[in-house]
């Protein structure tokens, strides 16, 4: 009878609309700070968040009622306009009680917060940590943590039938179209493809979630920041509620706990096999970990030199243990940035200080702009991308020297399509011309050229820290007109869902399809 009853209570899940059903998530996870602000006797923003999860309860369920018997549409290309509006829409619900709780602040700054959490790009617009209590800190780690769960089911169940989100450069098929493979299930039952892989996911982000926060708290963290950094490593969103890692307790080895987990931004592979194709199921012959880790070794080989030049030429000595901290900041940093979390190791403006050098802006903006791993909860070009476009460029050198030779790394990159060179550079080109239109659009609005391209990468990489290490002088998001702010929340989206996405979805054609 009971799993009966279960069946049941599945079917009608599985008619809901599936923003509603996103909708009453993000309720239900309201009471979550609430409980927490009862805990600490702030019963003030306790009952922002109560009341809030309790209306967003109430008017789901009003609207479950009213559609439980109209049969749902079916199409992965409807479930990909639901991510749009998870990413632009309920950010206006998720805001409520931020703004309630908060008091003197704007809706929309409220809403911008929200936003930037959502789409895990972490772009702090409070950059002084005591204007938030510890209720506020969580629910913003929280949302963030949400938005990467929602990418990495995304991933599997609407990006990848699509061939979408870095799919279109493996042999999937064309853009926007279902194919078969990893479609196949979907064409038939989008919804209950989408359910099985929640299923199957959701567990497991919770699971390395619980232990990297377990973790931290034995490695001598505090509990709010412990949970906060676990969840924002977990979801590259560099949400933290001390301002970074050099506010934390737990020291160099809290550091390499998050490390350890940044790994699983590199690769989908380091956590499930769900997308792989063909002899690609191990993670040591899968090209993006292996490139990431090639970036990680080459970059911060070549910021410890930066710092040794300027080291010497100030006649000063590095000792043996101050170099081995300068070169953890160094890799520690690289990974963060590469990965789009964000995070500053300690050891980072140690090796500025020393040299008495600027910060490598442009070093990290390109780090940001590679990006991740396809279908992780990184932003980014993203590795996949750079290496098709790496082959490409290799095959064109070989081509040079023995113009009527025959490439035989067919076999060997079987992940990359024949066309997926030539998709990666159309969709880098789109980044570029995305990129400076948002450059344009917010020196409409009275920002400055440098400002402004620090912001557009930010925003359009989901790296929101990037705002505050890049320049000498950190940008104040909070002094930026309203329409600015606008801006930058429609570039965290577009970063998000990524432009081909957004062209997927203005295609008649493809809905007509």
């Amino acid at each position: 009878m009971y799993r009966a009853r279960g069946q049941q209570q599945i079917g009608v899940m599985r008619r809901l609309p599936l923003l509603l059903l996103i909708w009453g998530v993000a309720a239900l996870a309201m009471w979550i700070p609430a409980v927490y602000a009862l805990t600490l006797d702030d019963h003030e923003t306790s009952r922002s968040f109560f009341y809030s999860g309790l209306l967003g309860l109430f008017v789901v369920s009003l609207i479950a009622l009213a559609l439980l018997n109209r049969e749902p549409r079916r199409g992965t290309l409807g479930q990909l306009a639901v991510m749009l509006s998870s990413f632009t829409i309920l950010p206006l619900f998720l805001a409520v009680p931020l703004y309630e709780a908060l008091g003197n602040t704007s809706f929309l700054n409220a809403y911008f917060d929200m936003v930037s959490a959502v789409t895990t790009t972490g772009a702090d617009l409070f950059p002084d940590p005591d204007r938030l209590n510890a209720p506020l800190h969580l629910w913003r780690a929280l949302v963030g943590w949400l938005g990467g769960l929602l990418m990495w089911i995304a991933a599997a169940a609407i990006l990848a039938p699509l061939s979408l989100g870095g799919f279109e450069v493996t042999a999937r098929g064309q853009p926007g179209r279902p194919v078969s493979g990893v479609a196949q299930s979907e064409r038939v039952d989008p919804r209950g493809h989408l359910l099985r892989v929640t299923r199957t996911l959701a567990p497991v982000y919770a699971g390395l979630t619980v232990v990297m926060w377990v973790l931290l708290l034995v490695a001598g963290e505090m509990g709010l920041t412990a949970v906060c950094h676990a969840m924002s490593v977990m979801a590259t969103s560099g949400i933290s509620p001390v301002g970074g890692l050099e506010g934390s307790t737990a020291g160099i080895t809290g550091e390499a706990i998050l490390f350890l987990f940044l790994f699983f931004a590199l690769s989908r592979l380091t956590f499930s096999t769900d997308t792989a194709t063909s002899g690609y199921a191990r993670l040591d012959k899968d090209p993006e970990f292996r490139i990431g880790i090639l970036i990680v070794l080459a970059v911060a080989a070549l910021l410890f030199f930066r710092v040794l030049a300027g080291v010497a030429e100030l006649g000063l000595q590095v000792e043996p243990l101050q170099a081995l901290h300068v070169i953890w900041g160094m890799v520690f940093t690289v990974m963060s940035f590469l990965t789009t979390a964000g995070f500053e190791s300690a050891n980072w403006n140690d090796a500025q200080q020393l040299s008495g050098l600027g910060t490598p802006g442009l070093v990290l903006m390109g780090l940001a702009l590679i990006g991740g791993g396809v279908a992780t909860t990184a932003g980014g070009v993203k590795l996949l991308r750079v290496y098709a476009l790496y082959l490409n460029g290799k095959r064109e050198i070989d081509r040079l020297i023995y113009p009527s030779s025959v490439s035989g790394e067919g076999g060997g990159n079987r992940r990359i399509q024949s066309d997926g060179a030539f998709i990666a550079w159309i969709f880098l080109m789109m980044f570029a011309l995305t990129l400076g239109v948002f450059d344009l659009l917010l020196a409409i609005f009275g920002v400055g050229f440098e400002q402004a391209m620090v912001l557009s990468v930010a925003a359009l990489s989901t790296t929101g820290p990037l705002i505050e290490l890049a320049t000498d002088v950190p940008i104040r998001l909070i002094d930026l007109s309203g329409g600015a702010k606008l801006t930058l929340c429609a570039a965290m989206v577009i970063g998000r869902l990524e432009t081909l996405a957004i062209i997927a979805l203005i295609t008649p054609a493809l809905w007509r399809d």
